[in-house]
């Protein structure tokens, strides 16, 4: 087993990687929790690990319940969490109860959201089952909801009291899923890390095999960077915007399609692309560099374009300009200066993210 911290003072917790999902209830009962627990997740998360999970909850003296939301980005909204409500109500959840989300990352930001405002917050855990949520969503207290208009646009920073992540469950992942998760794995190495990077370049063909312990190393290595971050700048003041680096053209790829076309994952690969070939527009990175990611991300299984989406450059600048990085009616950009380095841009001309937008289509 691995363990991360992060590190927020009295908010501080840990990220356990490897561990085992019949041992959660133990390992609850070691942050202090106790009592009511009731188990948010989706229904085909809930056939393969509810059960395991409740009986170990039980086991060590929890009183367990279980709310199921249907699958996908567009559940992830003000009416799924109006029925978490209800729910925490009919089960008579307190101050002193727990939500744990059960899931990837639409169930971890649903499930945060709805623990972070019922009696104005109760107990939050993150037991995430997608490598996308294990290495990006569940870490980092970022929860919140969509709106019709854009994505994440209701939310709050609230901090779980643990991430308890079992690497076994990534065996179950349909490849496209996996890749999806990838997509943010790469990020960690463009952002901050270009050993990390070059790691990821060796060993691809590992981890698309889903050998063991490269993946366990891929996880910590991801976790500990986001952690990092986390830790220096908790609600984005300043350093936790890189973090969103090919996130401006991929929230607005997605929200442009009505979350039915790209993945998370595939829309901030295509995203990423975009930002590379807006800083080599503006001077600030050579194409060189767009070709080495864009290269990793076919090797990952990751598209490159949006090409054959048809989505329309006056539709995604309507979403970028409401996207909740905007700030004095600017776009904001995570730009790529060289592997491992980038910097945060609110000044690029219009034309020159049409121009970018036109090559990704």
């Amino acid at each position: 087993m691995k363990s991360v911290k992060v590190n927020l003072g009295s908010r501080s917790y840990r990220i356990l990687i490897g561990v085992d999902l019949g041992d959660i209830g133990k390992a609850l009962r070691t942050v202090s929790l106790s009592g009511r627990i009731m188990i948010v997740t989706n229904p085909r998360v809930d056939k393969l690990y509810s059960g395991q999970i409740g009986l170990s909850l039980k086991a060590a003296g929890f009183v367990v319940f279980k709310t199921v939301i249907s699958e996908g980005e567009r559940f992830k909204s003000q009416v799924s969490a109006n029925r978490i409500y209800q729910q925490c109500l009919r089960y008579g959840l307190d101050r002193n109860s727990t939500i744990l989300a059960l899931g990837g990352g639409v169930i971890g930001d649903l499930a945060g959201f709805a623990a972070s405002s019922y009696l104005r917050g109760i107990n939050f855990v993150q037991v995430p089952t997608t490598l996308l949520a294990q290495v990006d969503s569940s870490v980092g207290g970022k929860v919140g909801i969509n709106l019709p208009g854009g994505k994440n646009l209701i939310g709050a920073f609230y901090q779980p009291k643990l991430v308890y992540i079992d690497l076994k469950v990534l065996k179950t992942l349909p490849a496209r899923e996996f890749a999806n998760g990838l997509a943010e794995v790469i990020k960690y190495g463009m952002i901050y890390d270009k050993h990390f990077f070059a790691f990821l370049e060796k060993n691809m063909t590992k981890i698309k095999n889903r050998q063991a312990d490269i993946l366990e190393k891929v996880v910590t290595r991801s976790c500990a960077i986001k952690a990092l971050v986390v830790t220096k700048d908790e609600r984005e003041k300043n350093l936790r915007a890189i973090l969103n680096f090919g996130h401006t053209i991929g929230h607005a790829l997605e929200g442009a399609a009505a979350y039915k076309g790209f993945t998370h994952g595939e829309a901030v690969a295509v995203g990423m692309v975009g930002a590379a070939i807006i800083a080599n527009n503006v001077g600030l990175a050579d194409s060189n560099l767009e070709k080495k990611l864009s290269s990793l991300l076919v090797r990952a299984g990751l598209p490159v374009s949006a090409k054959g989406q048809g989505l329309a450059w006056k539709k995604l600048l309507g979403f970028m300009q409401k996207d909740k990085k905007v700030i004095n009616e600017r776009i904001r950009f995570i730009l790529p200066l060289a592997i491992g380095k980038v910097t945060v841009e609110d000044s690029v001309p219009l034309q020159v993210i049409r121009q970018a937008i036109a090559e990704l289509s």
